[in-house]
């Protein structure tokens, strides 16, 4: 474009900074052209254009994120990075953060979802939460709910918590009960992909559609499907 300026050369001669600074607050999300945010620092803009330093503009590190997302059933866990947008972010945002291109980038999957199953899946850029829900998955407690189809063995929701075997190993026990006549709870720990169906189907009965509500201390609650939201910084696994 004639007369255009890469954005941190602009900033850096409006603004009491460096270019080098001037890429940093680009690249960190608190640069706005004509109000709109723009995190690419070799951005072209013209003359005319309004460049504004947001107030709070910081040159510290930008904090990692971590994404809490209700994956819907049918979608593969390597398709699920596409669903996190700004368009599918969901309403009431508390946690104080803009969406920025940058908090897609680096996100790990603590711990992937069946293709078939839905609900809460955990992607984040903070190595601690990492550490924790990957490293400690054996400890870290998971809730499904889990709809079945058939009648199920008369000794079967003893054996379902505790008495099946997977992949030739004896599970330990875990917490399973009856929400109603179609619907079932598992509390467990460490749970491996298929051994929840594996389990059902031991004891005559087949899964219609699984849903995994909680990871350790943090809720799906009413996230929409399809939707993701921010772990608030109150919130803890």
């Amino acid at each position: 474009m004639p007369n255009s300026l890469r954005l941190a050369k602009r900033l850096a001669e409006i603004t009491p900074c460096s270019r080098q600074e001037a890429e940093l607050y680009i690249a960190g999300g608190w640069v706005q052209v004509d109000g709109q945010i723009i995190e690419e620092p070799g951005y072209r803009v013209q003359p005319e254009q309004q460049i504004t330093l947001l107030p709070q503009a910081s040159l510290a590190p930008a904090a990692p994120v971590t994404i809490l997302f209700h994956k819907p059933a049918g979608v593969e866990a390597s398709a699920v990075l596409r669903g996190i947008k700004a368009e599918t972010m969901a309403a009431g945002n508390r946690s104080g953060l803009t969406f920025l291109k940058r908090h897609t980038s680096n996100l790990n999957f603590t711990d992937a979802l069946e293709t078939k199953a839905s609900g809460l899946m955990v992607l984040t850029q903070d190595w601690l939460i990492t550490r924790k829900l990957v490293d400690d998955a054996a400890k870290i407690e998971q809730e499904y709910i889990v709809e079945v189809a058939g009648n199920i063995a008369p000794d079967g929701l003893a054996l379902l918590n505790h008495g099946l075997t997977f992949n030739g190993k004896a599970l330990p026990p875990i917490k399973v009960s009856w929400q109603n006549e179609t619907r079932l709870r598992f509390a467990l720990k460490g749970p491996q992909p298929f051994q929840i169906t594996h389990m059902c189907e031991k004891v005559g009965l087949s899964v219609v559609a699984l849903k995994r509500i909680r990871i350790a201390r943090v809720p799906m609650a009413s996230l929409p499907v399809g939707e993701w939201r921010y772990l608030l910084g109150y919130e803890r696994f």
